[in-house]
């Protein structure tokens, strides 16, 4: 009896041990074959970066979202926190943000502002990231690389390109027999024939009015960003070349014309109307409007379509075929803790691939020549008028930390010759006067 006790504490202690052996030898074994297939060690701590864009439409977002998502799954060791802030406080948010000395590590910002964060020293040169392979000489055009440098340095990095077009109603041209504008990029009507058309098919009398010749009298960068081309197409600038002054440009007889031009618009041949009402041009009250390629599937989501309602030629010239361009692009702040990181998000999302997936979805023209060319939207009707005024017709607002004043300062003008009609001449004294004492502070 004792024999067969004491077995059977035998076996039970050679049980326990047995199974306290094993369990101290699997997280070895596991440990080992983690090691063998390249699944141990230490794991790399994940850089947290944060990134700052305006929000924008539903295309947009959607776009930025995927590429994210790719981003961080070809980037385990890097996690990006995109936050995005409505475009009407973005700037403010933005700057208080940068002042205080807690701005994102990478942040978008609207390409003539450039100048301002980096004489501000708030963004980072990004020449000494560039390499061959990011092709910033063969595929980007020379004008879009220029509106983003700053002192010989590039300090942000494009994704797309803007330009703004004519859109019109086919149905109120059809009404009043009117030809449709030719939708050749290198074709485009002149300011003069536009106005002919109109006065011919608008009837006011009726709530059927002519043009919205650049986006009405807006807040923001807008009123420059539509308004200046105004200028340029005469052959007027608002400053000198080298920003310094807006003596003898400003004032000069190209851009007096052009600013003469403008008000008739509005007073004497009276095809603009200062007030419109809400949605002209969607609810069909509008023959014509300036919008930009983003305005496609506004409209058709709004029930518009493109080719039964409305059609696209490129923007009206004068003397001069000239379109805006600048976007939102992308900088490092120039305190960050994480520099190649930042760096390597921005290259990421301004790659071919990720461009190409931006474009497609979104429309917008992209900034490298090489996607529009792979992209068949951007070789054919209408897209293609966005993309080669883009790339052939535009023009840079001024690159100088001075510029939102320069901005507010033509924003008035505007408003004072168009909205209130005020003298021309006495009107551009004032704008000249503002924009020489602010460029005078800013030397």
């Amino acid at each position: 009896m004792r024999r067969i006790i004491y077995y059977s504490i035998f076996v039970i202690l050679v049980s326990i041990v047995v199974g306290y052996l094993i369990i101290l030898v699997q997280p070895l074994s596991t440990q080992d074959e983690k090691e063998k297939n390249g699944l141990g060690g230490e794991q790399e701590d994940v850089v947290e970066l944060t990134f700052w864009r305006n929000y924008g439409n539903a295309a947009e977002n959607k776009a930025y979202n995927e590429i994210l998502e790719d981003f961080h799954q070809s980037h385990p060791n890097i996690h990006v926190n995109m936050q995005n802030i409505e475009y009407a406080n973005y700037e403010v948010e933005l700057r208080t943000e940068l002042v205080t000395g807690t701005g994102p590590d990478i942040m978008a910002i609207d390409s003539p502002y450039v100048a301002l964060y980096a004489e501000a020293d708030l963004l980072m040169p990004l020449n000494e990231f560039l390499t061959e392979k990011d092709g910033l000489e063969e595929d980007f055009s020379e004008t879009i690389i220029e509106g983003l440098t700053y002192k010989d340095q590039l300090f942000l990095m494009p994704l797309i390109e803007s330009s703004i077009a004519l859109y019109y109603n086919m149905n109120l041209l059809e009404d009043a027999n009117l030809p449709y504008p030719d939708s050749d990029p290198a074709s485009p009507m002149t300011w003069e024939e536009v106005v002919g058309l109109l006065k011919q098919g608008q009837r006011p009398e009726e709530g059927i009015y002519g043009i919205d010749p650049a986006q009405g009298f807006g807040s923001g960068e807008a009123p420059a960003y539509f308004k200046l081309p105004i200028i340029w197409q005469f052959g007027g600038e608002a400053v000198s070349p080298d920003v310094t002054t807006a003596s003898g440009y400003l004032d000069s007889a190209e851009t007096m014309e052009a600013l003469q031009f403008y008000q008739d618009l509005y007073h004497k041949d009276k095809v603009a109307v200062r007030e419109l009402p809400a949605e002209a041009f969607e609810n069909g009250q509008l023959m014509m409007t300036v919008l930009g390629g983003w305005a496609i599937t506004d409209l058709e989501e709004k029930g518009l379509k493109l080719g039964e309602d409305f059609g696209i030629a490129p923007l009206p010239k004068s003397k001069y075929q000239v379109v805006p361009n600048g976007s939102w692009a992308l900088g490092i702040l120039s305190s960050t803790n994480h520099p190649e990181e930042a760096w390597e998000f921005i290259r990421y999302v301004t790659s071919y691939e990720s461009m190409k997936k931006y474009s497609s979805i979104t429309g917008e023209v992209p900034a490298r020549y090489s996607v529009a060319e792979d992209i068949p939207a951007f070789n054919t009707y209408p897209y293609n008028i966005f993309a080669e005024q883009a790339y052939s017709y535009s023009r840079n607002r001024p690159v100088t930390p001075a510029y939102p004043d320069i901005s507010k300062a033509i924003k008035k003008l505007f408003e004072d010759i168009g909205l209130a009609n005020k003298d021309v001449e006495a009107s551009v004294e004032e704008a000249v006067e503002t924009i020489n004492k602010r460029l005078r502070e800013a030397d």
